[in-house]
């Protein structure tokens, strides 16, 4: 049988103070519904996203998955209905976007206590440091009961730290059948998911509850919760790292996107910031104040402090990238060096190659963009201009302060410069 995922993303987000809908603000460099889907897509057959009218943003971010649209927002009951087409028999576990962050470890486990066969509807439950305002789970005999909301619980119940996380899981057709009695006899009129509890009770069925790590389950409503998040997320990435063998000198100060990719025995100084798409090789070595996205860094290289890596940058094994060089869409070959002041622009560098400080390629020419290729072993002088579109062949020398227009053939020095001058003074 078929297990689908529902993604309930329909939320405003009015406290956002955002034109975004709520599921799209990111934590990481993904979006909030993104992570829930990455999350899920490996273990369900289905993905099912619940979004509101007019929010073509999410629906594309949903691409190539299910979109149900809920086209009056009348409760989470109600958003969930709108994904009933997609059921089918076996499992449906409903997720919420803002709660961003449940792992894919996570909903395995929602699943497997479900298969267990002993419940027919599965919650996910948390125990908060503060458990505030959220509704508590209680429960007798190792089943729950109830789900008492704050506002409506005694002493006694208000002491519980188990809480309700939002998700769940069921049987297609339980689901189907539970939501279709949920009613709205409540001060704001609305469905509330959090009522099929009762209605399963009510049908004899067993509800049990899997307590899920705090940190994965924090809601996001706000800036502020926004920013909780990032921190969480943050928390529990470095501390992956660690463990597959990666050195943080100070984990505090390092900042990863949900996609960042580091292999063993690398070792990244504080103050180091990842953004989407960066792809690191074993043994590198990243000094402080570096930024690395949309890059490819090969095993053994040496990059930084205050190097800045963009989009297409590729550097190759043991090659170096040092304080204040910036490669965007260039390709640094194998034990190349580009070691201080320069700006490698829409570039191919060979192995073994030296760019000297001060070196710029000028890629751009007001309308559209050059490629400057610079062979292997090639010594690129300090304070150089190369002009694209130009080749420097291998082995080439070019003197320092040179102003480079045309190729240069391999094994050939070229001066770019005027000729040097020397006047008496004059008294």
């Amino acid at each position: 049988m078929q297990s689908t995922a529902v993604i309930l993303a329909a939320g405003l987000g009015t406290r956002m103070k955002s034109a975004l809908p709520k599921a799209a603000h990111k934590i990481a460099g993904r979006e909030m519904l993104v992570h829930l889907i990455r999350a899920a897509e490996p273990l369900f057959d289905r993905i099912v996203v619940v979004v509101g009218p007019e929010m073509a943003a999410l629906e594309r971010l949903a691409a190539p998955h299910e979109v149900a649209v809920q086209r009056e927002r009348l409760g989470t009951a109600h958003a969930a209905r709108q994904a009933e087409p997609f059921f089918g028999e076996g499992p449906v576990a409903v997720f919420y976007a803002d709660n961003p962050l449940v792992s894919p470890e996570t909903m395995r486990a929602l699943l497997a206590r479900l298969r267990q066969g002993d419940a027919g509807l599965v919650l996910l439950g948390m125990r908060p440091p503060e458990p505030g305002r959220y509704g508590r789970l209680v429960v007798e005999d190792g089943y729950v009961t109830r789900i008492v909301e704050y506002a409506d619980a005694t002493e006694a119940e208000r002491a519980i730290g188990f809480c309700n996380a939002g998700g769940m899981a069921a049987l297609g057709p339980d689901m189907r059948d539970w939501l279709s009695e949920v009613g709205n006899a409540n001060a704001k009129g609305e469905f509330y998911l959090t009522d099929i509890v009762a209605i399963a009770r009510g049908a004899g069925v067993n509800v049990a509850a899997l307590e899920a790590p705090y940190e994965e389950c924090l809601g996001v409503n706000s800036r502020a919760e926004l920013a909780a998040a990032e921190a969480a997320f943050q928390t529990r990435a470095r501390a992956r790292l660690m463990a597959e063998g990666v050195t943080l000198q100070a984990p505090e100060t390092v900042f990863l996107a949900a996609d960042t990719e580091i292999g063993a025995d690398t070792e990244i100084g504080p103050h180091v910031v990842f953004g989407p798409g960066a792809r690191i090789g074993a043994g590198v070595e990243i000094k402080s104040f570096s930024h690395l996205e949309g890059c490819v860094v090969r095993a053994g290289a040496v990059i930084g402090p205050y190097a800045r890596l963009r989009p297409g940058a590729e550097v190759g094994e043991a090659a170096h990238v040092g304080n204040f060089v910036e490669l965007k869409a260039a390709r640094l070959g194998s034990g190349a060096k580009a070691n201080h002041l320069a700006y490698l622009g829409d570039a191919e560098i060979g192995a073994g190659a030296n760019i000297g400080a001060g070196t710029i390629t000028c890629n751009y020419d007001g309308r559209a963009k050059h490629k400057t290729r610079i062979g292997a072993r090639a010594f690129i002088g300090s304070n150089t201009a190369l002009v694209a579109p130009v080749t420097v062949g291998d082995g080439a020398l070019v003197a320092a302060g040179s102003v480079i227009t045309a190729d240069v053939p391999a094994e050939t020095l070229a001066l770019g410069r005027a000729r040097q001058v020397l006047k008496p003074r004059k008294r």
